[in-house]
């Protein structure tokens, strides 16, 4: 099956494509089809990841596969959320949005956090039954960056439990754990139950 991705970061092409690939899905990144990126205007995973999903849809013909994710700090109360990916501003820059939240988190030694995917599957732009799928993965945040692999906020993403960062970690290993892994895993449960 053939499905257009709502998205054109390459590194989210590329952890998706490598947990779908034995379904043989082929994800085409909405850029390839002329798709320009939707609008994001609400304040919530679940509702930009619809937006994202029946947009590229609506302008490929195809059916369609968006995320929206993101970093909720539990000292900021869940921000920088939904606006993650321009925390620090236009353009986009992983390195920008790491340095304003060390910056920000500064001696606050409260410090949980967790990364949140929602994953929508719309079969079409109207489907009237999308397929919702969310994904959690709780850790801290460093007060260094550590490791070189990953993207985001992956280098200060800290898990206790094997004392490493999501940077630290092998593509198999992320695409385990992680809570876009997490949320295609309960996506892929979903679809195969509705075929």
């Amino acid at each position: 099956m053939k499905l257009v991705l709502a998205s054109n970061n390459t590194k989210k092409l590329k952890e998706l494509d490598a947990i779908l690939a034995p379904l043989g899905w082929e994800l085409v990144p909405q850029g390839q089809l002329g798709v320009p990126e939707a609008e994001e205007p609400h304040c919530t995973f679940v509702e930009n990841a619809l937006t994202k999903a029946r947009h590229a849809s609506r302008l490929s013909g195809l059916p369609a596969l968006a995320d929206d994710s993101g970093l909720c700090v539990d000292a900021f109360g869940g921000a920088p959320g939904v606006l993650s990916a321009r925390y620090a501003g236009e353009p986009k820059s992983d390195a920008r949005n790491n340095q304003k939240l060390l910056v920000e988190l500064g001696e606050n030694d409260r410090r949980t956090a967790r990364f949140v995917s929602v994953i929508v599957f719309v079969r079409h732009a109207d489907d009237p039954q999308p397929i919702i799928a969310e994904g959690e993965w709780n850790g801290e945040i460093l007060s260094v960056a550590r490791g070189d692999d990953g993207f985001g906020y992956d280098p200060l993403f800290y898990i206790r439990e094997l004392d490493k960062s999501a940077a630290e970690l092998d593509a198999a290993e992320k695409n385990r754990r992680s809570h876009r892994g997490q949320a295609l895993s309960r996506l892929v449960e979903r679809l195969q139950a509705r075929h």
